[in-house]
C-alpha cells in the first residue's frame, strides 16, 4: 500500500498496517524534518524494522536532489541478515511501483570472517587469525615481493579486485552477506574489500554497532560517511554498555608476558633491518620528524585499526623526539610493561584516576603523558616499517598501547582499577588492571555531532527520560508507543508468594532459603502441568541457576517436572547452548513440550525469539540486578551520581528492569501470538520497581494480578489459555481496528476515523 505523510509518499510493502506503525512513522518523519535525534520505544512484534526502513527509504526517494543515506546498526549478524531480507522485500515493492528510478544499493558489512571467500584464509578459527591470514596475502610489501618471486602466495580474489580497479563495483540491489560472497565468487573479486569500497556509495548500509561506536574501527570504516545520513541503532536498550566497552581496556599477566614476547620479536626485526636495509628505518625517522605519524593514504590491504581515542582528541603534532627512533620506542614500551607488571603484584584492590596514574608512571619509569598519547600511532608506524603481517600475534602489545593512549588522552570519565583476584573466587590469584570508562556519552558524542539524525529505538527503553541523561544529548522526539490489540494476548502477573504464603524473592538474605527454592520449584511444577508447548525460565545468574537446579534435583522436584516436559539448560558454552536450543525447538514441534532454563543478560535473553508455541509462558525468577559489589560498577555509579545526578538506586533498578523486560519480551513476536509473563519476586509488586517496566507491558498488568500466590497464578493461567483458544477476528472486532487497510488509513488521516482508536 502507499500513503502520504505530509509531503512524503510512503511505500509500504504489506496490504495492512498497524496503527502504531503509522504513528511511529509520523514521529520519525518529524525528527528527520527537524534534522534532530530521536528516541522511540515500540513494543516487540509490531513491525518496527519495516516501519523504519519504509519511511526512511521513501523519505530519500521524495528528496532526489540530496537523498539521505541510511546507516542501520544491529547487534548481531543474525539481525543484520533479517533486516536486509526485509529491505529486499520492500525494495522489490518500490521498484515495481516506481520503476528503475527507485533502485538503490544496500549492503551489509561485517568482518573478514563473515565475508572472506578464500578457503585458505577463512578456515582460521577466530576473527583475529582470519584478519592476519588475509594480511599475509594482501599486504602491499607481500604483493611487491610476489611480483619478483611467483612462489610467494597471494590472494587471487584480492588480485582480481585490484586489477579490475574502477570497474569493481556492485550493481544496484540489496545484498546480504551471503549475496556478497556469491557475487565475489562469481566475479572472482574479494567481497570484503569490495563491500568496504562500496560502503561510501551505498544508499543503505547495515552493520554492527562497533563500526560507529568503537573509535578503532570507526576511524577506518565510517570516517567517509556524509553528514546527510540517518543513523539507526536498533534494539538499542543496552547502547550505553556498548559505548563503555568500546573505550575500556583490561590487562592481565598473560597480556604482559605476550607483550614482552612481541617486543623481543620486534627487536630482532629491527636488528635485521639495521644490517640489511637501514635506509627504511631512517626514512621512518625522517617522516616522524616532519610530524606525520601515518604515511598519508595507505593501500587498502595495509590499513590497521585506527587510533583508540575519539577523532577530535588525536594530537595534530609531531611525535616526541624521545620515541622517534625505533629502538628508543621499544625501550619505552619495555619500561611500561615492567611498570604494569609491578602494579599487578599487589595484594589489595587499588583504584585511581587517570591523572594520578600518569603521574605515577612518570615518577617511576620516566614516561610522560605526551609519550603515552603517541604510543598507539608510533606502534602502528613501526609495524608497517617492519612489515609485520601476523597481526594476531601482536594483539598483546596492541592492548598495552591502547591503554597507554587512552590514559594519556582522557583525564575525566575513566578510572584505573587493579584487582588481585576475582571476588567470587578469592582463592585463585588472577590479577587484572582495568581501564574502565564510566561515561557512555564519550563514544557516542562524535556520532551525534557528525550525523544529522540519530534514531535510538528498541522494545524496552523505559524509563525513556534516563537515556538522554546517560548519553548526554537532546532528542527532538522522545516517545513510547503502546500496542493496539484485538484481544488481550499478553498476560503479565506478579507472583509474590508460594502456595504456603511464604514470600519469594532472590534478595540476598532470602536467596538460599530452602523455602524459597521449594516454592519456585512448585511454581514451575504447577505451570508445566497446565501450560502447553514451550516454557522459558530466566534466572538472575549462572551460579544461582546451578544452585537452584541442584536443590530441585535433590528434592525430586526436577524429576516430577521431567514427567511433564523435557528440560534444557543454557550454559556458557555457545555450541552446547545452540544444541540445547535446537532440541528444545524439536521437543516443542513434536508436541512433547519443553522447558528452557536461561540466564538474564545471557546470549539467549538478548537475541533468541521464542515466538508461537516455542514460548507460551516465560517466568522471570527474581530481579536481575548487576553484581552490586563489583568495583567497576561502583566506580561507574559514583561517576553517574557526581556528573549526571543519577542516583545509584535509580540506575540499578533501571538496569535490572530493562533486562527483565528484555527477557519476558521474547515470547511475543507478533500480534497473533499470545503468551504469559510471570515476574516471580515480591519486589515487583512495589510501585518504584514496577513503574520502570515498558508501557506496553504495564498497560496489560491488572491490579488483580499484582500480588499472587502460586495457586492463584495457576487459576489465572488456565482461564487465559482457555480464552486464547477461541477463534478471533484478526482485523479487530467491536469497531476497534488494529489492522488498517489503505481506505481505513485515508479515512483516519482525513479525520473521519478518529473513533477507530
Amino acid at each position: 500500500m502507499k500513503f502520504q505523510i505530509e509531503d512524503v509518499t510512503v511505500y509500504f510493502p504489506y496490504d495492512n498496517i498497524y496503527p502504531e506503525q503509522y504513528s511511529y512513522m509520523v514521529e520519525l518523519k518529524r525528527a528527520l524534518d527537524a534534522k534532530g535525534h530521536c528516541l522511540l520505544e515500540m513494543p516487540t512484534g509490531t513491525g518496527k524494522t519495516i516501519a523504519l526502513l519504509s519511511l526512511i527509504t521513501s523519505y530519500a526517494l521524495s528528496k532526489p536532489s540530496n537523498p539521505v543515506k541510511l546507516l542501520y546498526c544491529t547487534r548481531t549478524v543474525h539481525e543484520m541478515e533479517k533486516t536486509l531480507a526485509e529491505l529486499r522485500f520492500l525494495h522489490n515493492y518500490q521498484v515495481k511501483h516506481l520503476g528503475p528510478s527507485a533502485r538503490i544499493l544496500a549492503l551489509g558489512l561485517s568482518s573478514r570472517k563473515n565475508l572472506c571467500v578464500n578457503p585458505r584464509v577463512v578456515s582460521a578459527e577466530n576473527r583475529d587469525s582470519v584478519d592476519a591470514a588475509c594480511r599475509k596475502l594482501t599486504a602491499s610489501w607481500v604483493r611487491a615481493l610476489a611480483v619478483e618471486n611467483p612462489n610467494i602466495p597471494t590472494c587471487e580474489f584480492f588480485e582480481n579486485y585490484e586489477k579490475a580497479a574502477s570497474d569493481a563495483v556492485l550493481p544496484p540491489g540489496v545484498y546480504t552477506l551471503q549475496d556478497l560472497r556469491a557475487f565475489g565468487k562469481e566475479k572472482g573479486w574479494c567481497p570484503y574489500f569490495l563491500a568496504r569500497h562500496m560502503v561510501q556509495f551505498a544508499n543503505v548500509v547495515v552493520y554492527s554497532y562497533q563500526y560507529l561506536l568503537d573509535p578503532k574501527v570507526a576511524g577506518i570504516i565510517s570516517k567517509e560517511m556524509q553528514r546527510e545520513s540517518v543513523v539507526v541503532f536498533d534494539e538499542a536498550h543496552n547502547i550505553d554498555n556498548v559505548c563503555i566497552e568500546a573505550l575500556s581496556v583490561s590487562v592481565r599477566m598473560q597480556t604482559l608476558e605476550g607483550a614482552t614476547r612481541n617486543l623481543n620479536r620486534m627487536n630482532q626485526e629491527i636488528e635485521r633491518l639495521k644490517a640489511t636495509d637501514a635506509g627504511r628505518l631512517r626514512a621512518e625517522y625522517n617522516r616522524l620528524v616532519e610530524g606525520l605519524a601515518q604515511r598519508g593514504n595507505l593501500p587498502i590491504g595495509d590499513t590497521w585499526f585506527a587510533n583508540p581515542t575519539l577523532p577530535e582528541d588525536i594530537l595534530k603534532e609531531s611525535v616526541p623526539g624521545n620515541i622517534r627512533r625505533a629502538e628508543h620506542f621499544l625501550s619505552v614500551l619495555r619500561r611500561l610493561v615492567q611498570y604494569f607488571k609491578g602494579r599487578l603484584q599487589t595484594e589489595n584492590v587499588e583504584k585511581e584516576g587517570p591523572v594520578t596514574f600518569v603521574a605515577s608512571i612518570n615518577a617511576q619509569v620516566g614516561i610522560d603523558q605526551k609519550m603515552l598519547r603517541f604510543c598507539y600511532d608510533r606502534l602502528h608506524s613501526l609495524m608497517l616499517t617492519l612489515e609485520i603481517t601476523d597481526t594476531d600475534e601482536f594483539l598483546h602489545i596492541q592492548t598495552i598501547c591502547d591503554l597507554a593512549t587512552l590514559v594519556g588522552t582522557y583525564t575525566r570519565g575513566f578510572s584505573i582499577i587493579i584487582e588481585p583476584f576475582d571476588e567470587r573466587m578469592p582463592h585463585i590469584p588472577d590479577p587484572v588492571l582495568q581501564l574502565c570508562c564510566h561515561d557512555a556519552s564519550l563514544a557516542i558524542k562524535p556520532v551525534f555531532e557528525r550525523f544529522q539524525s540519530v534514531v535510538i529505538t528498541s522494545g524496552t527503553l523505559s524509563p525513556i527520560d534516563l537515556y538522554p541523561r546517560l548519553l548526554n544529548f537532546n532528542p527532538v522526539v522522545s516517545r513510547s508507543f503502546t500496542m493496539s490489540l484485538t484481544r488481550d494476548c499478553i498476560c503479565p502477573m506478579v507472583l509474590t508468594r508460594g502456595s504456603d504464603q511464604l514470600p519469594v524473592s532472590t534478595k540476598y538474605d532470602l536467596r538460599s532459603d530452602p523455602g524459597v527454592e521449594k516454592n519456585y520449584g512448585k511454581l514451575l511444577l504447577e505451570m508445566v502441568s497446565v501450560v502447553p508447548d514451550g516454557i522459558v525460565c530466566f534466572f538472575v545468574s549462572y551460579s544461582y541457576m546451578d544452585g537452584i537446579v541442584n536443590s530441585w534435583h535433590e528434592s525430586g522436584i526436577l524429576k516430577e517436572i521431567m514427567q511433564h516436559k523435557l528440560v534444557f539448560i543454557e550454559t556458557q558454552d555457545v555450541v552446547e547452548t545452540t544444541l540445547a536450543l535446537d532440541n528444545y525447538r524439536r521437543a516443542c514441534d513434536c508436541g512433547r513440550g519443553a522447558v528452557f532454563f536461561s540466564v538474564a543478560r545471557g546470549k539467549v535473553a538478548e537475541g533468541i525469539d521464542f515466538d508461537r508455541h516455542y514460548g507460551r509462558l516465560v517466568i522471570m525468577f527474581g530481579v536481575p540486578f548487576q553484581y552490586t559489589l563489583s568495583r567497576i560498577l561502583l566506580a561507574r555509579l559514583e561517576y553517574l551520581r557526581e556528573t549526571f545526578q543519577i542516583k545509584e538506586g535509580d540506575f540499578l533498578t533501571f538496569d535490572a528492569l530493562r533486562q527483565a523486560a528484555q527477557c519476558v519480551g521474547r515470547v511475543i513476536r507478533s500480534k497473533a501470538d499470545y503468551g504469559m509473563m510471570i515476574f516471580a519476586d515480591k519486589r515487583y509488586s512495589r510501585h518504584d520497581k514496577r513503574s520502570k517496566l515498558p508501557g506496553w507491558i504495564l498497560s496489560h498488568l491488572r491490579d488483580a494480578h499484582l500480588n499472587l500466590s502460586t495457586d492463584m497464578a495457576v487459576h489465572i493461567a488456565r482461564e487465559f489459555l482457555r480464552r486464547m483458544a477461541q477463534p478471533y477476528d484478526k482485523n479487530g472486532a467491536m469497531g476497534k481496528k488494529t489492522l488498517l487497510s489503505q481506505e481505513d488509513l485515508e479515512k483516519m488521516v482525513n479525520g473521519v476515523g478518529d473513533m477507530l482508536f
